[in-house]
């Protein structure tokens, strides 16, 4: 097994002069001050024919003094790095909400190392259509990926960075926005089409996975931990997941939305999720079902145009009353088929969430948290980030994510 030992320290160090308060519980640590040679844990990797990767293309080769300039602007987070990487961009097969074949991209994030090292899955936030260049296969200064991210690949993982459907190569689709299946499938078939690179480029892997997403990301990240360990344990196991501000329990977020008084900054992207599961479930209801007249049409010409933030004004009374009472059963069960807090987890799990996020509430990680541990789940864990919204709480998060990792 190869181990971070030092890496491990100095994010936890770092994570206490940022002021993250990691919540309830302490992580259940493998730590050791004696790495266990790295050919003890490589995954045999032998060519074979790909059945999911499409083709790769090399962006670019980075030092780590450039990757270190990046990060700049955070105190000593580019010592960190320890790795020159290089970056690939790949194109896999996947599915379509549909069930139909899709070719889909992503960014994988190779450190140039002696060793064998871990696979890490990361998935990215929400990105509307218009923010097409940020998504990781393009690998922009503007991604997600570009920074951070990549100086979490140079202290030593392999980072695959999927697109999602509707970004990258499929970007003549729809984004099926937190959809959970879809979000899942899309990632899984990313990992597979990076092991298949890895094993035609003889890049060394040990036996590690890990999978770290932040906002839709999430979302998506608890989904797809889910489909491994329910569905695809025999292809990965998960060595650690750290899932940041998900909206993991839809059908509550829903019921939350729609009763209250209080404006939310949000409202245009909550229509967007109620417009994915519309189509992707086929429910084929009237904008004026759910929205108000004049915003009805509005939305039907342009479903990103301005909302308003009381959601009494904009969504019908039918509508509210058929989530709030549950007399609605196709839409009713568009939002449990997406509720992926109630489950339990095999894998160390933290959940972490800004106790004063007004964009996906904290409830959902706290939800998430008392159905896993009531399931019987040992190794997951509740980790708020005090006083942080959903915005202030992403840099928190993503040191505080890294140094839970780290652990394994």
């Amino acid at each position: 097994m190869v181990r971070f030992p030092k890496l491990a320290t100095r994010l936890a160090w770092l994570t206490g002069f940022l002021g993250v308060a990691l919540g309830a519980g302490t992580a259940t640590s493998c730590n050791s001050d004696s790495p266990t040679p790295a050919t003890a844990t490589e995954t045999p990797e032998a060519p074979a024919a790909a059945t999911h990767l499409v083709g790769s293309k090399l962006i670019g080769e980075y030092s780590v003094q450039t990757l270190a300039g990046r990060v700049s602007q955070v105190p000593l987070v580019g010592a960190l790095a320890k790795y020159p990487i290089k970056v690939y961009r790949l194109t896999y097969t996947t599915q379509n909400t549909d069930g139909q074949p899709v070719t889909a991209s992503g960014a994988l994030l190779v450190p140039t190392a002696p060793v064998a090292l871990p696979l890490l899955s990361y998935q990215h936030g929400t990105l509307r259509p218009a923010d097409e260049d940020h998504a990781p296969s393009y690998y922009s200064s503007s991604s997600e990926v570009y920074s951070a991210v990549s100086v979490l690949a140079s202290t030593g993982y392999i980072v695959a960075a999927p697109d999602y459907i509707g970004y990258g190569a499929s970007k003549n689709l729809p984004h099926p926005y937190e959809h959970a299946a879809s979000l899942a499938s899309a990632s899984l078939d990313m990992l597979r089409a990076a092991r298949e690179f890895c094993a035609q480029q003889k890049i060394q892997r040990n036996d590690k996975n890990f999978l770290v997403g932040y906002s839709e990301g999430g979302f998506a990240t608890m989904a797809l931990h889910k489909l491994i360990e329910e569905k695809n344990s025999q292809e990965f196991t998960v060595t650690a997941s750290a899932p940041g501000a998900g909206a993991y329990h839809k059908s509550a977020f829903a019921r939350y939305i729609l009763n209250s008084n209080q404006p939310l900054n949000f409202l245009s992207t909550y229509v967007w999720v109620l417009s994915t599961y519309d189509r992707v479930y086929k429910l084929n209801r009237p904008f004026s079902y759910y929205y108000k007249a004049p915003y009805a049409a509005q939305l039907q010409a342009n479903q990103f145009s301005a909302v308003p933030q009381l959601p009494s004004q904009l969504f019908t009374t039918t509508f509210r009353d058929a989530v709030l009472n549950g007399n609605d059963a196709p839409l009713a069960a568009t939002l449990t088929d997406n509720d992926i807090y109630d489950w339990k987890p095999t894998a160390p799990t933290a959940l972490f969430h800004g106790t004063a996020d007004d964009y996906v509430p904290f409830f959902n990680s706290e939800d998430a948290y008392k159905a896993m541990r009531a399931r019987g789940a040992t190794q997951v864990e509740l980790r708020p980030i005090e006083g942080a919204n959903h915005f202030s709480g992403a840099a928190a998060y993503t040191l505080a994510a890294y140094a839970f990792l780290a652990q394994y």
